[in-house]
């Protein structure tokens, strides 16, 4: 149902809604992957329908090989195109580690600012869902290390949309990640085709004043939770949604935790080298001397990922460990 403009859908119908406006606005815009065509329409139905309306030369199956996905679509760029290749489940992503890490992200500064690689790397986590060592992990980590990579994690189907046609028109590589566990949340999109959210902008998802959770993805709505389980308690939690971790939104970081002086950082990578780790000495640097309490991280346990799903709970982050540690943080504050 339309209201004022806004569609309300879920995260996996959003990003299907980026794809197909993208592709109506520019014929450049070509993806390439894995069973992505119909009857397929992608492992998770993203791409459903769209080869249909779009045809074959379009939205392309491609083989088995997440090396040679990425590679053509490389270059597909070069020769001027806007390519979004998916790779099935992040955990395959190694296998076009190089093309990525040593040809995407270079190009522009090998060929001294003449050739960019507009390429959108769509991939998605299936931590949660009892898959297995092989098919859960959350990599973001990786590639915030790399320079000229952008890293993008929509939490909400708004930000989804959003995010997702920046990254497609923005003239270099980015790593779009989707977390399936959040692909039936359900939420307000704009139906502007030319709606976007420009990459580096955190979001406050929850206003508060005591304690800042910091998160993206899948965590965004698990501190949500867990803000309206600690308000009972009479903590007041802000959740602050990075949805970009490269370029990281350091100013917006900085001025919420600034308010709160209190900070928890949660995400599904292991919490050993995570993304928390940046995040954590950034705002350590930021505002040494003002923060009430230690900065706390909340993430996976450095071990595979169980398929069990007991065990695999276990070693993800839970609505009890968010709040122990936010407990933790308020009550251990010190000044």
């Amino acid at each position: 149902m339309s209201i004022d403009g806004e569609t309300e859908m879920t995260v996996r119908d959003a990003l299907a809604l980026a794809l197909d406006q993208a592709m109506a606005t520019d014929d450049r815009v070509l993806l390439l992957g894995e069973d992505i065509a119909d009857p397929g329409g992608g492992v998770s139905g993203v791409t459903a329908g769209l080869s249909t309306k779009y045809g074959t030369d379009r939205v392309l199956d491609t083989p088995i090989s997440e090396a040679a996905i990425v590679g053509a679509a490389i270059g597909a760029a070069l020769e001027g195109m806007l390519v979004v290749p998916e790779i099935m489940i992040m955990d395959f992503i190694g296998i076009a580690i190089d093309q990525i890490v040593n040809h995407a992200a270079k190009l522009r500064f090998m060929s001294g600012g003449r050739t960019s690689c507009p390429i959108t790397v769509r991939t998605a986590v299936f931590g949660g869902l009892g898959s297995g060592a092989t098919h859960s992990q959350s990599l973001e980590a990786w590639f915030m290390h790399i320079p000229g990579l952008k890293v993008i994690v929509p939490s909400t189907p708004r930000d989804a949309k959003g995010l997702l046609t920046s990254a497609i028109f923005d003239p270099d590589p980015c790593v779009f990640m989707e977390t399936v566990l959040t692909y039936g949340q359900r939420g307000p999109v704009p139906d502007d085709p030319s709606f976007s959210i420009p990459l580096g902008e955190a979001d406050v998802k929850r206003e508060g004043k005591d304690v800042t959770i910091v998160t993206y993805g899948r965590g965004v709505f698990d501190a949500l939770t867990a803000a309206d389980q600690l308000a009972g308690e009479g903590i007041d939690v802000e959740v602050l949604d990075l949805r970009t971790l490269v370029p990281l939104d350091t100013e917006r970081l900085l001025a919420s935790v600034g308010k709160t002086k209190r900070a928890v950082v949660v995400h599904y990578a292991t919490t050993f080298a995570g993304p928390g780790a940046e995040v954590a000495a950034t705002i350590a640097e930021g505002l040494f001397g003002e923060l009430l309490a230690p900065v706390q991280r909340v993430g996976a346990r450095f071990t595979p990922i169980p398929s069990a799903q007991a065990l695999e709970a276990a070693a993800l982050p839970s609505l009890a460990s968010i709040t122990g540690a936010v407990r933790r943080t308020f009550e251990g504050s010190h000044g």
